[in-house]
């Protein structure tokens, strides 16, 4: 089935190919948290001085609740999970809208490649249920596409047939097929590198490569485990950059997985602070999804990843 699970690890050996790419983006437009103070609206109040966090934070012991499950997107609903007899996750409630872009931080081994491997339908719940576009899921399926931390590309395959593969997997690739594969490639700055193999490839445009396969099929909901984990920091914000963007012309619903706190705040609508196996606090990132390369040096931008480590810090 045309999902990236059903791929093989293989060679990741990477060649150095410095790529030099600009994203564009639009205009801050402010963020608020369920735990924390809002960040200013420009609106209101353009990235001023920050205002006394001890009359804006509300109680720290609090703990949103979530909706449950979300009639299109993905979401789970007293979603708990246990595995040799000890318990990962733990009544875990999550709704992600059709083409949201949520993102999970939390510390390692607090449940968080679990979760997107439930979303996946990878694993079952113990507990709960899990739904993507209203219907429940029951397996993997075509339309959920994975990226894991590591391309996993097969080696012995070009990049353009790399892309296909979860297309070959179902049925004869079709001439469509290739210009789509194609089309997706040059989106993501390898155009004329769609014949080279993984080892003629840096690791970003690995990377690359791995996006575009799990776009390739169309899927509603893309779940991505720290994909930028093993960049360099300049390639790692040029791929979000294009992650963002292609994202949202995709319509895609998407849940990631990250450590990188500046990461989660630059792609999300939405930041969930995960504890051990519970979702401890979230964050509403009110910031158009393409944002410009500066909005991480803004005071508002700051300000959230600031309360988001606090969060990690009172994080259960």
């Amino acid at each position: 089935m045309p999902i990236e699970t059903n791929v093989p690890p293989a060679s990741s050996t990477a060649s150095p190919h410095p790529e030099e790419r600009s994203p564009e983006g639009s205009r801050l437009e402010g963020c608020s948290s369920s735990q924390g103070r809002p960040l200013e609206h420009p609106s209101r109040r353009p990235f001023g001085p920050p205002q006394d966090e001890g009359s804006e934070r509300k109680d720290e012991g609090s703990r949103a609740k979530n909706a449950g499950v979300a009639s299109e997107g993905v979401g789970l609903a007293g979603v708990s999970y246990a595995a040799g007899g000890t318990r990962i996750l733990s009544d875990v409630d999550l709704a992600v809208p059709q083409g949201g872009f949520h993102v999970l931080v939390g510390r390692s081994g607090c449940g968080k490649t679990t979760l997107l491997k439930l979303a996946a339908g990878l694993l079952r719940p113990t507990a709960g249920t899990v739904s993507v576009a209203g219907h429940r899921l029951d397996g993997p399926g075509a339309e959920i596409g994975f990226v894991f931390q590591a391309p996993t590309l097969l080696e012995w395959l070009a990049a353009e047939d790399n892309v296909l593969l979860p297309i070959s997997l179902e049925r004869r690739v079709m001439p469509a097929d290739r210009e789509k594969a194609r089309a997706l490639l040059a989106r993501l700055g390898l155009a004329g590198l769609s014949k080279r193999y993984p080892d003629q490839l840096s690791g970003g445009q690995q990377a690359r490569v791995a996006i575009a396969r799990a776009l390739v099929t169309g899927p509603r909901l893309l779940l991505l485990d720290e994909p930028f984990a093993a960049l360099d920091a300049l390639t790692r914000e040029e791929l979000q950059a294009d992650l963002a963007r292609l994202s949202l012309e995709s319509g895609a619903t998407v849940m990631l997985v990250t450590h990188d706190i500046a990461e989660a705040a630059y792609l999300a609508d939405e930041i969930a602070v995960m504890g051990t196996g519970v979702i401890a606090e979230r964050f509403t990132v009110g910031m158009p999804r393409i944002r410009p390369p500066g909005i991480r040096y803004e005071p508002a931008f700051n300000g959230l990843c600031r309360d988001v480590r606090a969060a990690l810090d009172r994080s259960p």
